[in-house]
Formats: structure tokens, sequence, C-alpha cells
């Protein structure tokens, strides 16, 4: 009885090994976890960058990566992430489409800029938004900040290498 239960849990698991060992590697491994992708939250000149963290992980030639690193600046807070896969293509999906529109968390505006699409949310009230960088079909930057101007916030998210970043997330 007991044989019988191991040679039915190694028939489930043996095809799977077999799968998971004949499925294509992408560029940045699996096992590589975030060290590839780490170094692009660079610090920023007068800002205290907090630890990086988040995971880098692959399945049957899926990557999913985020990554995240927090950037303070006396009461100032910014979040940067660097997604791909899943989670970025669904904050992707729900970027804008080219127009200024006003939503009920402040307007939203995409543009192009130095050949990235960037879409913008940004409170008046509370110097709050986001920026997102479409660096690939299932890739992005994420800046979410709070206590800074519109232009600034971008000029901060400008102070990653956003080709760097395209790079290394292919």
């Amino acid at each position: 009885m007991i044989a019988r239960r191991r040679l039915a849990g190694l028939a489930v698991v043996l095809p799977a090994l077999a799968a998971a060992a004949l499925t294509p590697q992408s560029s940045a491994r699996a096992e590589d976890g975030l060290e590839p992708f780490v170094p692009l939250l660079v610090e920023l000149p007068g800002w205290k960058a907090g630890k990086p963290g988040g995971v880098a992980m692959q399945d049957y030639g899926s990557r999913i990566v985020m990554v995240q690193r927090g950037y303070a600046r006396g009461e100032i807070h910014v979040s940067v992430q660097l997604l791909a896969g899943p989670p970025a293509q669904s904050r992707l999906a729900t970027s804008g489409t080219g127009l200024k529109t006003e939503a009920s968390h402040g307007p939203i505006s995409a543009s192009t800029i130095d050949g990235f699409k960037v879409t913008r949310t940004f409170q008046a009230s509370d110097k709050s938004g986001t920026i997102l960088v479409a660096l690939g079909p299932a890739a992005a930057l994420s800046l979410a900040f709070k206590g800074l101007g519109e232009d600034e916030a971008l000029t901060t998210a400008k102070g990653f290498d956003w080709k760097a970043m395209q790079t290394a997330l292919k």
C-alpha cells in the first residue's frame, strides 16, 4: 500500500520536474533571484534609500519580478517598484490611453517621454500620485509619491535608468 502511494507520488512529481528542466530560462535566471534587478534601484542624490526587497521567480517559462525600494527626504516619501510579468501587465492595462482624463483620485495623463509611454496621476491636495513607465509589454517602473510636486516627481523618476531597466527585464 505504501509502495503504491510512493509510486503514485512519483508519477505526479517526475513529469513536473522534467518539464521544469526543459523550460528555457530567460536572461535573468530564477536562481539569480533579485541580483540582476536590485542595482537598478539606485541611490538618489538627496534621498535616504531603504533596503530593496521583493521577489523574482520563473515558472514554466513565465517570469515574475517585483522589486521595490522606498526613499525618504524629510516627510516626503517615494516608493519605487520594478515589475515584470503579470504584475506589470495588470498595471499597464490600467494605465492611460494617451488622453488627459479626470478620475476620482485626480487627473490621469499619458505621454511619451524619451521613447517610453509614461502615465501619470497627481492629486494636488496632498501632492501625491503615481508615475508608471512602460518598459515593454510586460515590464514597468512604478513610482508612487506623497509630498512632491508633479514635475519634481517626474524628475525623480528620471533619476532611474529606464533603458537599463528595459534591457534587464527583456
